[in-house]
């Protein structure tokens, strides 16, 4: 065999190769979740979904495998600037998916580059509205504005983004000492403000007890003279219900038989017990003339005159 022929028929088997290997191109399995963007001679032609396709060799030709499954992808540190002019240095992680295969293809060039871009110039500019304090308490207001922005080139883009977390705001040393000794003073105003409301209520506490304790205090002598009052009140009533009713007894008694010698008789008695006690040493008396005529002692008295002789005889 001539070296002409043995070239040829290697031709011939490279060629087959090459044909094997085309039609097998065009058989295609995509996984779940993937899409592939097949071209007819150099135009889009359809979107391949999840499964087993058959392509013409020669023909058709897969030009672009797309991802739909979210990816995370890191938005590297820049350094942007406060509204007060405070250097800090940023970081965060996006998170989206591609939503529209083609778009995502032909739309631009790399949507993950310019994702990433548009998230950084977009915190740049939300930074650069915020002083230093505010940076570290908007940071949901900043993911939220990244994910507004990207959201509008989302149908141009055929991509979602699904969020966006700043990891870090790191500032310069010296800003870090300032803050520090920011807070260690904002702690200090914190401990005496503390204390000085618990002095003031303690005071406040105190003047309200003994104001409690001197109400009380009087509030009980009252009910004590109150008490007081109403139990001579009750005394003197009774004292004088009683005396009515000795006056009302006394007299009738005196208007039966035999009642005034009865009261004659017990005011004797009455003046001799009298009598008997005016011999102790420790009295000082001045005496009539004649202690023994009753009857001129008890002359002044009139029998038919009860009530002097009840008076008489409650006094006594």
């Amino acid at each position: 065999m001539s070296p002409i022929e043995i070239f040829s028929q290697v031709i011939l088997a490279l060629f087959a190769i090459y044909l094997t290997f085309k039609f097998l191109q065009a058989l295609r399995l995509v996984p779940n979740k993937f899409a592939h963007i097949v071209e007819r001679l150099g135009n889009y032609h359809r979107t391949l979904g999840p499964g087993f396709h058959a392509l013409i060799p020669f023909v058709d030709k897969v030009v672009y495998k797309q991802d739909l499954r979210e990816e995370t992808i890191e938005v590297e540190p820049q350094e942007c600037f406060t509204k007060d002019n405070v250097k800090v240095e940023v970081d965060g992680v996006l998170y989206l998916s591609v939503v529209d295969p083609v778009n995502a293809s032909y739309g631009i060039t790399d949507y993950r580059y310019a994702a990433v871009q548009l998230a950084q110039t977009t915190t740049r500019s939300v930074i650069g509205l915020l002083d230093l304090d505010e940076t570290f308490e908007e940071r949901a207001k900043m993911s939220k504005k990244v994910v507004e922005v990207l959201g509008d080139v989302e149908k141009l883009w055929g991509i979602r983004v699904h969020r966006y977390e700043i990891k870090n705001i790191n500032t310069p040393r010296t800003v870090q000492k300032a803050m520090e000794r920011q807070m260690t003073a904002e702690r200090e105003r914190r401990a005496v403000i503390a204390k000085s409301e618990g002095v003031r209520d303690s005071a406040v506490n105190d003047a309200q007890g003994r104001r409690q304790e001197i109400v009380n205090i009087s509030e009980a002598e009252m009910q004590r003279r109150i008490n007081e009052a109403e139990g001579l009140a009750k005394e003197i009533e009774t004292i004088a219900e009683a005396t009515a009713v000795s006056i009302e007894q006394v007299a009738k008694a005196l208007s039966e038989p035999k009642g005034k010698e009865a009261m004659d008789l017990q005011l004797k008695q009455r003046y001799l017990t009298v009598m008997e006690g005016l011999g102790k040493e420790e009295n000082q008396i001045i005496l009539p003339k004649d202690l023994t005529d009753y009857d001129s002692l008890m002359k002044g008295l009139a029998l038919d005159k009860p009530e002097r002789i009840l008076t008489d005889k409650t006094t006594s």
